[in-house]
């Protein structure tokens, strides 16, 4: 480095190793590696959280450096206080104390290093701590000493090693019942008060220094842009409102996208289950997994005012995760923290996060909501929860084969763990979804299939309103409407946010011949789901178009064909809708379409598949379709 290139700055700097390391090391290499790692990464969130910036983590010693004297000692007082409850679950041979120096000096920054006697200082003072304990240079002592809720013992002037003048060394006090107190320290005489001016003036000219230098090297903190009323694409709910973002997968391997997928599914599934919430659904915040976005474009085009986002690192037997909540129309961090985890632990901590984010929103739950209603269908099966999760994230894909693979994937699950009852939901849904799709070589048999594991998941846990919904759509294609509407009405009171709750009750109670409704509870779904998936217009648009309002439904089936260009379900009702307001041009052009994607196509067949209770509308959508030239 050359002359030009040093580059000094004023900083509060923290340093913090472990008492007895080597110790541990001979008594349990791996064990001690382990522990380390995991107390390692919980100061690293720390830091962070106190707008900190690790430097150095050389072995088992950490450093880091902060802008603010009074961030860095709030720091080492949370670290204290994190790894000493973390310690009292391990015996007391295994435990592992960091002592931690905390210093505010002139240092010397390269890159992303510093050095100096700055940083020598706060060494220095962390071999003179106790374990557990924090010691402070007499310059970062002045800084804090009435600025923060504890107390200090004066150690006096120590002589250390490599600096050429004595340090003023204090221990800090956490104890609450020494808050306020400096025990040790002597007051300056009448005859020292020039001395104590001149300290009080070398003070200023500090603070100020920090502030000019802080200011100086560091680059303004971008604002973040808020989300306006105005903009909204939908009037924000007369409740909270949020959508969780897909939360990032950083493990380096995308192959393990399932798992963060797969936990980002499970925080809005624990967050539907309160009626007091506006949660938006899964289908419509993965639209924006692997994108750049803005937190404010977010909740503008979902209409909401919370978005959660969040980071996964999954390594080994361990997953580290950090999640983040932000009031989209103030652009404050309401709530944020940073977990790291055994596997073992991924639902504690899933509802950990959940109970977080609503204490955070001051949501008072009441009627036991805060109870986790999701544990019954839980496993302590690790490879179960990931078989799940991979087959989720690849039967979304929606072809046959992915339908294939995914009901593998399921079917390994409930071999895994027997008693895990989202796997026979899911296994039902994929066996509904070949024979409604054309894709089995028994519709009957996969029927069958689908309402066998319906009943089996529902013995296993009849609060599960996923297998509600499974078992209501196939007693809709049985025409058992009142069973389904029955059941279809159950999914929706289990869970008020579930958005394919809702589409699932629109679509009963259309085929039921209650269209008006129908359009209400379809709407509500895509309230829910802003961005849908193809089904969800399906829905919508028919009732339209049984409802008279063809305008609508031609917007609505349009919708669905930006999606899935080849759906013939969309095209055969373009052409009802068109026939039916005498545009038949445009009503033969969608004709032609229908014919294009199936050559066969024939209105008999179609009819029987159209599950109805009353005749006069089969015959209504029927005679649309022979208008518009279909035989």
């Amino acid at each position: 480095m050359t002359t030009q290139e040093v580059k000094r700055k004023l900083a509060a700097i923290l340093s913090a190793d472990v008492k007895g390391y080597s110790h541990l090391m001979g008594e349990d290499e791996e064990g001690t590696i382990l522990t380390l790692n995991a107390y390692k990464e919980v100061i690293t969130g720390f830091v962070q959280k106190h707008q900190g910036r690790v430097v150095g983590t050389a072995g088992d010693s950490m450093l880091a450096e902060f802008a603010s004297v009074v961030d860095a000692v709030r720091c080492a007082v949370g670290i204290q206080a994190e790894l000493k409850d973390r310690n009292k679950e391990l015996s007391e041979d295994r435990r592992m104390e960091f002592r931690i120096g905390v210093n505010l000096g002139d240092v010397v920054e390269d890159g992303d290093t510093i050095y100096g006697d700055g940083v020598n200082i706060a060494a220095r003072l962390e071999s003179l701590s106790e374990a557990g304990g924090i010691c402070l240079s007499g310059t970062a002592f002045d800084q804090v000493r009435n600025k923060l809720n504890l107390g200090y013992k004066y150690l006096g002037e120590q002589t250390v090693k490599n600096i050429a003048l004595p340090v003023r060394v204090y221990k800090v006090l956490m104890e609450p019942e020494e808050a306020g107190k400096v025990i040790g320290e002597k007051k300056a005489k009448p005859r020292q008060w020039q001395m104590a001016i001149m300290g009080l003036v070398i003070g200023v000219i500090v603070v100020v220094a920090v502030i000019v230098i802080w200011k100086f090297y560091t680059p303004p903190t971008p604002k973040m842009e808020v989300a306006s009323k105005e903009k909204m694409a939908f009037p924000l709910p007369d409740k909270p409102s949020i959508a969780v973002l897909p939360f990032v997968n950083v493990s380096g391997d995308p192959k393990e996208d399932y798992f963060s997928d797969g936990l980002t599914e499970q925080i809005i599934t624990s967050l539907s289950k309160f009626p007091r919430l506006f949660v938006i659904a899964r289908n419509s915040t993965f639209v924006y997994k692997g994108k750049p976005l803005k937190i404010q474009k977010v909740a503008e085009d979902l209409g909401v005012r919370y978005v959660l986002e969040g980071s996964v690192q999954k390594s080994g037997n361990r997953v580290r995760i950090t999640a983040q909540l932000i009031d989209a129309l103030t652009g404050r961090h309401v709530w944020s923290e940073h977990y790291d985890r055994e596997l073992k632990d991924i639902f504690a901590f899933q509802d950990e996060i959940t109970i977080k984010i609503m204490n955070s929103m001051s949501i008072e739950l009441t009627e036991g909501e805060q109870a986790r209603r999701w544990t019954k269908s839980g496993t302590t099966n690790l490879k179960a929860l990931e078989k799940l999760y991979q087959g989720i994230a690849i039967g979304l894909r929606g072809t046959k084969e992915a339908n294939d693979t995914a009901r593998q994937l399921y079917e390994e699950a409930i071999s895994l763990d027997p008693k895990f009852v989202w796997p026979y939901v899911y296994l039902g849904f994929a066996y509904f979804t070949q024979a409604r799709f054309g894709w089995s070589e028994s519709p009957t048999k996969s029927y069958q299939m689908a309402f066998e594991l319906a009943q089996k998941a529902l013995a296993m846990d009849d609060s599960d309103d996923g297998a509600h919904s499974l078992l209501s759509s196939i007693y809709l294609v049985k025409r058992q409407f009142e069973k389904a509407l029955s059941e279809a009405e159950r999914a929706v009171a289990l869970n008020p946010n579930g958005a394919d709750a809702h589409m699932m009750l629109g679509a009963i109670l259309g085929c039921s011949g209650r269209w008006e409704e129908s359009v209400l509870y379809a709407k509500k779904s895509i309230r829910l789901s802003p961005f849908p998936t193809i089904f969800y217009y399906w829905i919508l648009g028919r009732a339209y178009f049984m409802t008279g309002q063809y305008d609508e439904s031609i917007v609505t089936w349009k919708k669905a064909l930006q999606i899935s260009p080849d759906f013939l379900t969309a095209h055969a009702y373009l052409a009802a809708g068109y026939s039916s307001m005498g545009r038949d041009a445009e009503a033969t052009a969608a004709a032609k379409e229908v014919l294009r994607i199936n050559p066969k196509f024939s209105i008999e067949s179609y009819a029987k598949l159209l599950p109805y209770k009353d005749k006069v509308d089969i015959e209504r959508e029927v005679a649309a379709l022979r208008k518009a030239g279909l035989k």
